[in-house]
């Protein structure tokens, strides 16, 4: 937990004050991040997530095939809270989780998804790849709704918003190491 990016951001950016992280991944989730270097630019991107003026995409390899090509996920899920981290469905007292997804590759015995989250809650996206009411077929990797391997196949791919200084659109993409 020592060795995580606020911390190499610190390192690298001894003047950084403040929070930074404007948004979070999930600790095994490779890919894009965006940090406000200041209070005033850390305010500025967390209101644009919160506002949903950021767009956002994941690649993730899911286990067995996928046979529709494209869908949309609502669902209400919260903590487990005899089982924590995980998240369980719950239509009355969850928060609503809500994601795009669309076949990116079919192999042999997983697909290629690309997943565009409309909204943020913790673990959204592995949610509604295992849960029989979402895609049903966990992420490969994911140890809490599927099966554990090497590594979490979850990448955050493109990450686009308006810059905190002069609202100028920025857009940035980083391929999945998988």
């Amino acid at each position: 937990m020592d060795d995580c990016v606020l911390a190499r951001v610190r390192e690298l950016f001894p003047h950084a004050r403040g929070s930074l992280a404007a948004h979070r991944l999930d600790m095994e989730t490779s890919g894009l991040m965006v940090l406000g270097l200041t209070p005033q630019a850390h305010r500025h991107l967390s209101l644009q997530f919160e506002k949903r003026r950021v767009h956002k995409t994941y690649i993730a390899l899911v286990e067995g095939c996928v046979g529709a090509d494209s869908g949309h996920i609502e669902l209400a899920f919260r903590v487990d809270l005899a089982n924590r981290p995980r998240q369980i469905l719950d239509p009355g007292d969850g928060k609503l989780g809500v994601t795009d997804w669309k076949v990116v590759e079919r192999g042999y015995d997983s697909t290629r998804i690309r997943f565009t989250p409309k909204t943020g809650r913790t673990h959204q996206l592995r949610v509604h790849a295992a849960h029989p009411e979402g895609l049903g077929h966990p992420i490969i990797g994911d140890r809490l709704y599927g099966k554990a391997a090497n590594r979490l196949m979850l990448h955050s791919t493109s990450l686009a918003f308006h810059h905190p200084d002069d609202e100028t659109w920025q857009a940035f993409r980083m391929p999945p190491p998988f």
